[in-house]
């Protein structure tokens, strides 16, 4: 337990301090002085995981292009194999394994007793294998999985960042190695979900690596499963995506990505090639991978361009190609495994725009039906955890108001929070507290079997910091209202723990449980006396969505209104306590407990005065 102010922890207790002092490179020297070290450097990092198990077992190497080309250019065909001396090419001794499955985008085809394959061939495809449960892709010198090969005979069409090279005729056999892994046969899982890294310049790639990336670069519970990046890998400047690359050089697992809108080719001049550069560099689209007893289903959300070129508006859809591909990728799987399905843009989420949403969500459900499924996705630069079952009002056109959600869909915080805005660390990092008052992080998905629980890191910290605390006054909110369209430049509202003893009837502590849902609580207990349930201001029940300074995170704004951030002011996992009327004058001492949908509790101070 920590007895803290407004946004402890780390980041919390930066934004606190911050609150008595002025905004001079001396205040913020002596801020930075007082906190915990909010990240590493690079050297420091690369020495502390020299001796990962990553490290030590890392399959390096690639698929197997056999020269032609083949006598039938209508299919494509190779074989599995198990790369007993990784060395990614097939010798007479190593085995092709039977049942696995490959694509080619469209079709899907399981290996036979040889571990061959055969797949019908057509232009501008791309095919990969789905990893198998106790087998590992190999991965490059940076990390990233290669189990693809794409077909693009002449190349992409002219593209400012390069896109596709001429492929020409199919070769001879594409084959594709693997090698066993204990990692990957575990049915213990830690899956990361790294959203929206989102970068825009070399500068903005600094704030990445000193940042989240460093904090996997210090943890070894992913070495299986690997981290998925749900799109937005850079901010529309594609030639950052080496520079990613070099990123996921200091992971210790696997590296995948998703595309998200900012990683279009925008001049491209039709559908078939907006992502070009994208899979030149990262990966296919979408695919598939199963590691434990999860099978992670990675789908491109993103529809572009719904004008033609040069604008740049896009939408959330899965064209008939892919959705034909998912329903046959999902009935090749069987019915005991865990299904996560990642996209960039989510199927559904709580408020940002009633436009995100994906298309044909209810044939996305349909093909998904009886199945034990979790969605993650980012875009929205917040986290949301809705579960099976939540509704509100603004889903009546899509859901069964009586049935809710399907399954729990989890919107991820953003790697660049709020667009790496804000204060900048002494370590090399900006607050950039987003627009539902969490700070930037990663999620882990644990899975145990069919069983999945979530939890979210705060960069810079050990995972334990899971809420922030916070006084709604009538003051706070007047300073709310005059300065929302302020961001970045309000005055800094002084002592934001006092209330007036006068206006405690109209006060609430308020709690900010970033990855609180339904299912979850929140109690308080104040100077030692028995604990009392606080209210969730959005159940989730039917309701409308509900905004402004009295459903607002104070201790967000305090933040992000002077120095810059997101404006919070209405979420789906804030809860507030109303300030007893008869309070006494003086310091009072609110502890705050909340137990997440898991039964896992994290708890709280804040030390607050009545005047």
């Amino acid at each position: 337990m920590s007895s803290s102010p407004p946004y402890s922890g780390p980041a919390r207790r930066l934004v606190a301090l911050s609150l008595a002092l002025p905004l001079s490179a001396s205040g913020l020297a002596a801020i930075g002085a007082s906190t915990p070290a909010y990240g590493t450097t690079s050297a420091a990092t690369t020495a502390a995981t020299a001796d990962t198990v990553w490290d030590q077992t890392a399959y390096r190497g690639g698929i197997q292009v056999v020269p032609g080309p083949d006598e039938d250019q209508g299919i494509l065909d190779g074989s599995v194999f198990d790369d007993v001396d990784r060395d990614s090419v097939q010798d007479p001794t190593e085995r092709g394994l039977a049942g696995v499955t490959v694509s080619n985008g469209r079709d899907v085809a399981t290996t036979d007793a040889r571990g061959r394959y055969e797949l019908p061939a057509y232009d501008n495809m791309t095919a990969f294998v789905t990893q198998p449960r106790g087998y590992q892709v190999p991965v490059d010198e940076d990390n990233v999985a290669q189990f693809h090969y794409t077909h693009l005979p002449a190349g992409s069409p002219p593209l400012k960042y390069g896109g596709i090279a001429p492929t020409g005729d199919l070769p001879d056999q594409v084959n594709f190695p693997v090698v066993r892994s204990a990692l990957t046969e575990s049915a213990a899982q830690g899956c990361v979900i790294g959203a929206d890294p989102q970068t825009y310049n070399a500068k903005e790639v600094g704030y990445a690596r000193n940042g989240t990336f460093d904090d996997l670069a210090e943890r070894d519970d992913y070495t299986g499963c690997g981290a998925l990046f749900v799109g937005d890998i850079v901010g529309d400047d594609l030639s950052l995506f080496p520079q990613t690359r070099e990123l996921t050089s200091l992971l210790n697992g696997p590296a995948r990505f998703l595309p998200g809108n900012h990683d279009l080719d925008f001049d491209t001049p039709n559908r078939a090639h907006s992502f070009d550069t994208f899979r030149a560099k990262l990966g296919p689209a979408y695919y598939s991978y199963d590691v434990g007893n999860a099978h992670v289903v990675a789908l491109n959300s993103i529809d572009y361009p719904i004008n033609p070129p040069p604008s740049r508006s896009y939408g959330y859809s899965l064209d008939a190609t892919q959705l034909e591909w998912l329903r046959r990728d999902i009935a090749a799987v069987p019915k005991h495994k865990v299904i996560v399905v990642g996209s960039h843009s989510p199927l559904l989420e709580y408020w940002y725009s009633p436009s995100h949403r994906t298309k044909r969500l209810a044939e996305i459900y349909e093909i998904l039906e009886d199945r034990e499924v979790v969605a993650v996705s980012g875009h929205t630069h917040m986290s949301e955890n809705l579960r099976k079952g939540d509704f509100v009002a603004g889903w009546a056109d899509v859901l069964d108001p009586a049935e809710g959600l399907p399954f729990t869909h989890l919107t991820v915080g953003a790697m660049s929070g709020h667009w790496y805005a804000g204060r900048v660390l002494e370590d090399g990092y900006p607050t950039a507290i987003m627009r539902d008052g969490t700070p930037p992080g990663v999620l882990t998905l644990d899975i145990r079997g069919r069983r999945v629980t979530e939890r979210y890191a705060v960069r810079g910290t050990d995972g334990s910091d899971q809420m922030s605390l916070g006084l709604n006054t009538p003051r706070y909110r007047a300073w709310f209202e005059a300065n929302r369209r302020n961001v970045g430049k309000a005055p800094v509202l002084s002592d934001p723990t006092v209330a007036a003893r006068d206006e405690l009837g109209s006060t609430w502590l308020t709690t900010n449980f970033w990855m609180g849902s339904t299912g979850s609580s929140v109690k308080v207990s104040l100077d030692g006396r028995a604990p009392v349930e606080a209210e969730r201001t959005q159940p989730m029940k039917g309701e409308a969505i509900r905004s402004g300074a009295e459903w607002s995170d104070p201790a967000a704004n305090l933040e992000t209104l002077p120095h810059g951030g997101g404006l919070v002011d209405h979420l789906m996992h804030l809860w507030r306590f109303p300030l007893p009327a008869d309070l006494a004058t003086g310091e009072h001492v609110a502890t705050v407990t909340a137990t997440d949908v898991h039964g896992r509790r994290h708890t709280e101070e804040l030390r607050f005065t009545v005047k």
